[in-house]
């Protein structure tokens, strides 16, 4: 038995010894399968959520109307659930009701996929009613029984299933793969903040490009936010070239693909962070600058190292070429320029407001870049004095 789990026992001890059953289940039993590291211990339980916090001192009521209850235990955090089974779901996401059971099989029937209907009791015993650990071993995503009904109760399961593909490269059972063309268009009665969580987990994985592959040849592509009428560009320029790129360069390159006219608004139908919006448009704008021309240092200056190195990786991708050696080489032309940012040069604008007697205006933004410009040319050096004289000499107006 792995670490995590044995740390987790007493917390299945305790509920034995006071008469509950209780067993590991979901995702950690999935990635000790694969040999992946387990990182969330999941406990499912007969006790009900009342009868949990009774047992532990340090609990937090975290979804305790769905029978869940968080156990803070010795600096660790265990999600203790019980054995429920569910009612008919509405607005294809929640159920309308949920009833607590005494069957860890009738809770495991209600799970989305048979690698995460699985559970260990304290032994370390495998308790797999729907063969998810064949699942595992073919390396495939299928569902608990109908995936028909799977898809209904819950439409966000359809994005779990490309987000799977991506993460642990499996591919998708026939039936659960014809299920999700015919349910596709229910992902739009799913909250656009839990369909672009699942997109980014997507896009972190290590086969985003099959991922995107599925998401295209289900149709669920085209009723991800933005994205109606544009599948035919995003088909044409999936490659597995994408699988090397990061998260961040992953959306650059699919807004590029995607082309909207405007960048910003298409990102804001994602409701992506601000600060992670405006990172994708502004490396996205350095990207396409460099599809009409080659870095010069100014270009390298302005955009900073990783805005580069990420505007680069995205150009390679559309060429389906390697950028390792690109990136190198624009990594060593960054290290050599004079000054990486505005705020490791020999003056700012406290000292130039002082040197002119004036107070800040555009003047001040305007001089500011010039001598940028004069130092990344190498016109001068990065010296206060050496500074100073150049823009004497080139201001002499604003001196009087």
């Amino acid at each position: 038995m792995l670490p995590p789990f044995q740390t987790a026992l007493p917390i299945i001890r305790t509920l034995e010894d006071a008469g509950f059953q209780a067993f590991f289940v979901g995702g950690s039993i999935r990635d000790s399968l694969l040999g992946r590291p387990v990182h969330d211990v999941d406990i499912a339980t007969s006790a009900k959520p009342e009868e949990v916090k009774a047992l532990f001192k340090h609990t937090v009521d975290i979804g305790i109307e769905h029978g869940t209850v968080l156990v803070l235990y010795k600096g660790n955090q265990y999600e203790i659930t019980t054995f429920r089974t569910e009612s008919a779901y509405k607005d294809y996401r929640r159920p309308e009701s949920v009833e607590y059971v005494d069957s860890l099989l009738e809770d495991l029937k209600r799970r989305d996929f048979t690698m995460n209907a699985m559970a260990m009791d304290k032994n370390g015993k495998l308790i797999d009613p729907f063969r998810g650990s064949e699942a595992i071993r073919m390396k495939r995503i299928e569902t608990v029984g109908s995936p028909e009904e799977r898809f209904r109760e819950d439409a966000l399961r359809m994005m779990r299933a490309a987000r799977f593909t991506s993460q642990l490269g499996f591919g998708i059972e026939p039936g659960t793969k014809q299920a999700i063309k015919r349910h596709a268009p229910l992902i739009r009665h799913i909250a656009v903040e839990r369909i672009t969580q699942e997109f980014i987990k997507l896009l972190e994985g290590e086969h985003p490009y099959e991922a995107l592959q599925l998401l295209q040849e289900t149709g669920l592509l085209g009723f991800l936010p933005g994205l109606c009428g544009r599948e035919a560009q995003l088909f044409s320029a999936l490659h597995p070239v994408l699988n090397e790129l990061s998260e961040q360069q992953l959306w650059v390159y699919l807004v590029a693909a995607a082309n909207p006219e405007d960048a910003n608004a298409f990102l804001r139908k994602w409701k992506l962070p601000n600060e992670k919006r405006k990172a994708i448009v502004r490396t996205l704008s350095f990207f396409r600058m460099r599809a009409g021309r080659k870095w010069d240092p100014l270009m390298l200056y302005d955009a900073g190292e990783q805005t580069a190195l990420d505007a680069e990786a995205v150009f390679c991708a559309f060429r389906r070429e390697n950028p390792a050696p690109r990136i190198s080489a624009l990594r060593q032309a960054f290290q050599k320029l004079p000054v990486k940012n505005r705020s490791e040069l020999a003056i700012d604008g406290k000292k130039l407001m002082a040197l002119f007697s004036k107070k800040g205006g555009p003047w001040l933004k305007e001089m500011l870049r010039e001598i940028e410009k004069a130092l990344i040319n190498g016109e001068i050096e990065n010296q206060y004095e050496a500074i100073r004289r150049w823009v004497l000499c080139k201001y002499p107006q604003e001196k009087k």
